[in-house]
Protein backbone atom coordinates (compact mmCIF):
# COMPACT_ATOMS: atom_id res chain seq x y z
CA UNK A 1 0.00 0.00 0.00
CA UNK A 2 1.76 3.16 -1.07
CA UNK A 3 1.30 6.37 0.95
CA UNK A 4 -0.91 7.60 -1.71
CA UNK A 5 -3.42 5.07 -0.96
CA UNK A 6 -7.01 6.54 -0.44
CA UNK A 7 -7.70 7.47 3.58
CA UNK A 8 -10.85 5.90 4.77
CA UNK A 9 -11.97 9.25 6.55
CA UNK A 10 -15.19 7.56 8.38
CA UNK A 11 -12.45 4.77 10.05
CA UNK A 12 -9.68 7.64 10.63
CA UNK A 13 -12.14 9.95 12.39
CA UNK A 14 -13.54 7.07 14.78
CA UNK A 15 -9.91 6.52 15.49
CA UNK A 16 -8.92 9.46 16.32
CA UNK A 17 -11.48 9.71 18.70
CA UNK A 18 -10.26 6.53 20.15
CA UNK A 19 -5.88 8.29 20.21
CA UNK A 20 -7.89 11.49 22.30
CA UNK A 21 -9.66 9.34 24.86
CA UNK A 22 -6.68 7.08 25.44
CA UNK A 23 -5.27 8.69 28.55
CA UNK A 24 -3.61 5.87 30.20
CA UNK A 25 -1.20 6.18 26.61
CA UNK A 26 2.50 6.58 27.97
CA UNK A 27 4.36 10.08 26.99
CA UNK A 28 7.54 9.39 25.56
CA UNK A 29 10.74 10.68 27.27
CA UNK A 30 8.71 10.73 30.55
CA UNK A 31 6.84 7.54 31.06
CA UNK A 32 9.56 5.31 28.54
CA UNK A 33 12.52 6.00 26.30
CA UNK A 34 13.19 4.27 23.07
CA UNK A 35 16.71 4.37 21.57
CA UNK A 36 16.30 3.32 17.82
CA UNK A 37 19.83 3.41 16.84
CA UNK A 38 20.63 2.06 13.33
CA UNK A 39 18.65 1.39 10.07
CA UNK A 40 17.95 -2.86 9.87
CA UNK A 41 19.21 -4.83 6.61
CA UNK A 42 16.73 -6.69 4.14
CA UNK A 43 16.45 -10.19 5.99
CA UNK A 44 14.19 -12.74 3.52
CA UNK A 45 11.35 -13.84 5.55
CA UNK A 46 12.13 -17.99 6.98
CA UNK A 47 15.93 -16.48 7.31
CA UNK A 48 17.16 -16.60 10.90
CA UNK A 49 20.56 -14.49 10.27
CA UNK A 50 20.54 -10.70 10.40
CA UNK A 51 23.02 -8.08 11.02
CA UNK A 52 22.57 -6.22 14.01
CA UNK A 53 22.62 -2.42 13.72
CA UNK A 54 21.57 -2.06 17.11
CA UNK A 55 23.68 -3.00 19.84
CA UNK A 56 21.26 -1.34 22.85
CA UNK A 57 18.16 -2.77 23.81
CA UNK A 58 15.15 -0.61 21.81
CA UNK A 59 13.61 0.19 25.27
CA UNK A 60 16.19 2.40 27.63
CA UNK A 61 13.29 2.92 30.09
CA UNK A 62 10.06 2.20 30.89
CA UNK A 63 8.30 3.30 34.28
CA UNK A 64 6.98 -0.16 35.46
CA UNK A 65 4.80 1.46 38.20
CA UNK A 66 2.30 2.77 35.28
CA UNK A 67 1.99 -1.21 34.84
CA UNK A 68 1.11 -1.80 38.18
CA UNK A 69 -1.22 1.39 39.01
CA UNK A 70 -3.10 0.95 35.75
CA UNK A 71 -5.44 -1.84 36.22
CA UNK A 72 -6.00 -2.67 32.29
CA UNK A 73 -1.49 -3.11 31.92
CA UNK A 74 -1.82 -5.39 35.32
CA UNK A 75 -4.68 -7.49 33.21
CA UNK A 76 -3.05 -7.39 30.45
CA UNK A 77 0.59 -8.42 31.41
CA UNK A 78 -1.37 -11.18 33.82
CA UNK A 79 -2.39 -12.97 30.57
CA UNK A 80 0.93 -12.87 28.84
CA UNK A 81 1.91 -16.33 30.15
CA UNK A 82 -0.87 -18.40 29.77
CA UNK A 83 0.32 -19.40 26.13
CA UNK A 84 2.36 -22.45 24.74
CA UNK A 85 4.48 -20.89 22.04
CA UNK A 86 4.78 -23.24 19.23
CA UNK A 87 2.06 -24.16 16.89
CA UNK A 88 0.56 -27.46 16.82
CA UNK A 89 0.75 -27.41 20.45
CA UNK A 90 -2.98 -27.77 22.08
CA UNK A 91 -3.74 -24.60 24.58
CA UNK A 92 -4.75 -26.13 27.57
CA UNK A 93 -6.92 -23.21 29.13
CA UNK A 94 -7.35 -23.40 33.54
CA UNK A 95 -10.19 -21.88 34.95
CA UNK A 96 -7.60 -19.57 36.27
CA UNK A 97 -6.74 -18.38 33.07
CA UNK A 98 -10.25 -17.62 32.37
CA UNK A 99 -10.84 -15.71 35.11
CA UNK A 100 -7.91 -13.74 33.91
CA UNK A 101 -9.17 -13.17 30.48
CA UNK A 102 -12.41 -11.90 32.29
CA UNK A 103 -10.61 -9.90 34.57
CA UNK A 104 -9.09 -8.34 31.84
CA UNK A 105 -11.74 -7.73 29.68
CA UNK A 106 -13.77 -6.31 32.38
CA UNK A 107 -11.35 -3.80 32.75
CA UNK A 108 -11.00 -2.38 29.59
CA UNK A 109 -14.41 -2.10 29.10
CA UNK A 110 -14.25 0.48 32.26
CA UNK A 111 -12.52 2.72 29.75
CA UNK A 112 -13.63 5.76 27.88
CA UNK A 113 -12.08 4.27 24.71
CA UNK A 114 -14.09 0.90 24.81
CA UNK A 115 -16.92 3.02 25.63
CA UNK A 116 -16.68 4.86 22.50
CA UNK A 117 -15.71 1.80 20.84
CA UNK A 118 -18.74 -0.14 21.43
CA UNK A 119 -20.99 3.03 20.68
CA UNK A 120 -19.63 3.32 17.97
CA UNK A 121 -20.39 -0.29 17.37
CA UNK A 122 -23.81 -0.74 18.50
CA UNK A 123 -24.94 2.72 15.87
CA UNK A 124 -23.35 0.25 12.93
CA UNK A 125 -25.24 -2.57 13.88
CA UNK A 126 -22.19 -4.65 14.57
CA UNK A 127 -22.50 -4.97 18.69
CA UNK A 128 -25.21 -5.55 21.01
CA UNK A 129 -25.95 -2.45 23.39
CA UNK A 130 -25.85 -4.94 25.83
CA UNK A 131 -21.99 -4.38 28.04
CA UNK A 132 -22.23 -8.80 28.80
CA UNK A 133 -23.31 -9.63 24.84
CA UNK A 134 -20.29 -7.39 23.83
CA UNK A 135 -18.29 -8.72 26.40
CA UNK A 136 -18.61 -12.30 25.24
CA UNK A 137 -18.12 -11.29 21.64
CA UNK A 138 -14.72 -9.50 22.30
CA UNK A 139 -14.20 -13.32 24.31
CA UNK A 140 -15.06 -15.06 21.25
CA UNK A 141 -13.18 -12.51 18.79
CA UNK A 142 -9.63 -12.29 20.58
CA UNK A 143 -9.63 -15.35 23.64
CA UNK A 144 -11.53 -18.52 21.55
CA UNK A 145 -9.21 -21.05 20.66
CA UNK A 146 -8.56 -22.19 17.32
CA UNK A 147 -6.42 -24.19 15.13
CA UNK A 148 -3.33 -22.25 13.69
CA UNK A 149 -1.37 -25.92 12.54
CA UNK A 150 -4.01 -28.16 10.96
CA UNK A 151 -2.27 -31.32 12.32
CA UNK A 152 -2.35 -30.42 16.12
CA UNK A 153 -5.65 -29.41 18.70
CA UNK A 154 -6.75 -25.90 19.39
CA UNK A 155 -3.40 -24.19 19.52
CA UNK A 156 -4.15 -20.61 19.18
CA UNK A 157 -5.92 -17.64 19.30
CA UNK A 158 -5.98 -13.69 18.09
CA UNK A 159 -4.88 -12.08 21.44
CA UNK A 160 -2.00 -15.02 21.38
CA UNK A 161 -0.69 -14.37 18.11
CA UNK A 162 -1.10 -10.33 18.25
CA UNK A 163 -0.01 -9.54 21.78
CA UNK A 164 1.78 -12.35 23.14
CA UNK A 165 3.47 -13.65 20.09
CA UNK A 166 4.10 -17.34 18.77
CA UNK A 167 6.51 -19.27 16.50
CA UNK A 168 5.77 -21.63 13.70
CA UNK A 169 7.51 -25.23 14.55
CA UNK A 170 9.76 -23.62 16.36
CA UNK A 171 11.63 -21.93 13.40
CA UNK A 172 9.83 -18.46 12.57
CA UNK A 173 8.21 -15.80 14.19
CA UNK A 174 4.48 -14.91 14.03
CA UNK A 175 2.71 -12.05 15.67
CA UNK A 176 4.21 -10.46 18.71
CA UNK A 177 3.15 -6.87 17.86
CA UNK A 178 2.70 -5.60 21.24
CA UNK A 179 5.57 -3.35 23.03
CA UNK A 180 4.45 -4.54 26.50
CA UNK A 181 5.16 -8.02 25.37
CA UNK A 182 8.54 -6.79 23.85
CA UNK A 183 10.03 -4.49 26.53
CA UNK A 184 9.13 -7.46 28.63
CA UNK A 185 10.83 -10.36 26.62
CA UNK A 186 13.30 -7.23 25.86
CA UNK A 187 14.06 -7.12 29.81
CA UNK A 188 14.32 -11.05 30.43
CA UNK A 189 17.03 -11.19 27.02
CA UNK A 190 14.46 -12.98 25.12
CA UNK A 191 14.04 -10.33 22.33
CA UNK A 192 17.46 -8.41 20.53
CA UNK A 193 16.27 -5.66 18.76
CA UNK A 194 18.31 -5.55 15.11
CA UNK A 195 16.90 -1.63 13.90
CA UNK A 196 14.33 0.05 12.54
CA UNK A 197 12.76 -0.44 9.42
CA UNK A 198 12.06 2.86 8.00
CA UNK A 199 8.58 3.86 6.05
CA UNK A 200 8.67 6.01 3.05
CA UNK A 201 12.39 7.09 4.07
CA UNK A 202 11.06 8.75 7.04
CA UNK A 203 13.73 7.92 9.48
CA UNK A 204 11.37 7.28 13.24
CA UNK A 205 11.91 9.38 16.19
CA UNK A 206 11.46 8.47 20.38
CA UNK A 207 8.85 9.93 20.50
CA UNK A 208 7.02 7.96 17.36
CA UNK A 209 4.13 5.72 18.90
CA UNK A 210 4.24 3.53 15.59
CA UNK A 211 7.65 1.93 14.69
CA UNK A 212 8.36 -0.54 12.10
CA UNK A 213 11.52 -3.00 13.64
CA UNK A 214 13.39 -5.66 13.45
CA UNK A 215 14.39 -8.09 16.04
CA UNK A 216 14.85 -11.72 16.88
CA UNK A 217 13.10 -13.96 19.61
CA UNK A 218 14.42 -16.89 20.80
CA UNK A 219 16.74 -16.84 18.47
CA UNK A 220 14.29 -16.23 15.75
CA UNK A 221 14.57 -13.26 13.15
CA UNK A 222 11.33 -11.13 12.19
CA UNK A 223 12.26 -9.50 9.03
CA UNK A 224 9.53 -6.74 9.56
CA UNK A 225 7.85 -6.36 12.69
CA UNK A 226 5.37 -3.13 13.32
CA UNK A 227 4.02 -2.22 16.51
CA UNK A 228 2.13 1.22 18.57
CA UNK A 229 4.33 1.81 21.21
CA UNK A 230 3.09 3.17 24.29
CA UNK A 231 -0.55 3.33 23.74
CA UNK A 232 -2.80 1.24 26.31
CA UNK A 233 -4.20 -2.36 25.59
CA UNK A 234 -7.35 -0.91 25.85
CA UNK A 235 -7.02 1.30 22.61
CA UNK A 236 -5.26 -1.58 20.65
CA UNK A 237 -8.26 -4.30 21.45
CA UNK A 238 -10.40 -1.08 20.62
CA UNK A 239 -9.31 0.01 17.12
CA UNK A 240 -8.71 -3.98 15.88
CA UNK A 241 -11.90 -4.72 17.03
CA UNK A 242 -13.67 -1.98 15.45
CA UNK A 243 -11.74 -2.66 11.98
CA UNK A 244 -12.47 -6.54 12.49
CA UNK A 245 -15.81 -5.73 12.70
CA UNK A 246 -16.34 -3.69 10.20
CA UNK A 247 -15.62 -5.92 7.82
CA UNK A 248 -16.34 -9.18 6.05
CA UNK A 249 -13.29 -9.66 4.48
CA UNK A 250 -10.68 -12.41 5.00
CA UNK A 251 -7.69 -9.35 4.90
CA UNK A 252 -8.77 -6.17 5.58
CA UNK A 253 -6.01 -3.23 4.86
CA UNK A 254 -6.95 0.58 5.74
CA UNK A 255 -5.33 2.97 5.40
CA UNK A 256 -5.87 5.86 8.17
CA UNK A 257 -4.29 9.33 9.04
CA UNK A 258 -4.33 8.88 13.26
CA UNK A 259 -2.81 12.03 15.16
CA UNK A 260 0.34 12.66 13.00
CA UNK A 261 0.33 9.14 11.33
CA UNK A 262 -0.30 7.60 8.16
CA UNK A 263 -0.35 4.18 8.49
CA UNK A 264 -2.23 0.80 7.16
CA UNK A 265 -4.35 -1.11 9.83
CA UNK A 266 -3.85 -5.01 8.58
CA UNK A 267 -6.35 -6.87 10.16
CA UNK A 268 -6.86 -10.69 8.79
CA UNK A 269 -10.05 -13.04 9.94
CA UNK A 270 -9.34 -16.71 11.28
CA UNK A 271 -13.32 -17.00 10.94
CA UNK A 272 -15.05 -15.09 13.31
CA UNK A 273 -12.00 -14.53 15.24
CA UNK A 274 -8.87 -12.26 14.94
CA UNK A 275 -5.87 -14.18 13.24
CA UNK A 276 -3.66 -11.17 12.94
CA UNK A 277 -4.12 -7.60 13.17
CA UNK A 278 -1.35 -4.90 13.34
CA UNK A 279 -0.30 -1.12 11.89
CA UNK A 280 2.39 -0.48 9.61
CA UNK A 281 3.89 2.71 9.60
CA UNK A 282 3.64 4.62 5.72
CA UNK A 283 4.68 8.12 6.64
CA UNK A 284 4.09 10.92 9.16
CA UNK A 285 3.22 14.81 9.37
CA UNK A 286 6.77 16.61 10.03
Amino acid sequence: MEKGSAVDQELSAILNELWKLDVNRLKPGKDYTINLQGKADFVAQGSNRANDKANAPLFSYVNEDKFKSIATYARFISLLDNYEMSTGVSEQVTSEELQENSFFLDAILKTEVMKRAHQYLVSKGQASSDVAQFKKQLFDIWFKLYHRDRSGGEDSCGFEHVFVGESKYGKEIMGLHNWVQFYLQEKLKMVDYKGYKAADRDKPTPNDHVVNLQFSWKAMVKPVGSSFIGVSPEFEVALFTLVFLMSNDRLTKSVVKVDKYLMEIVVCRHGRAIGTSYPKMLSKDP
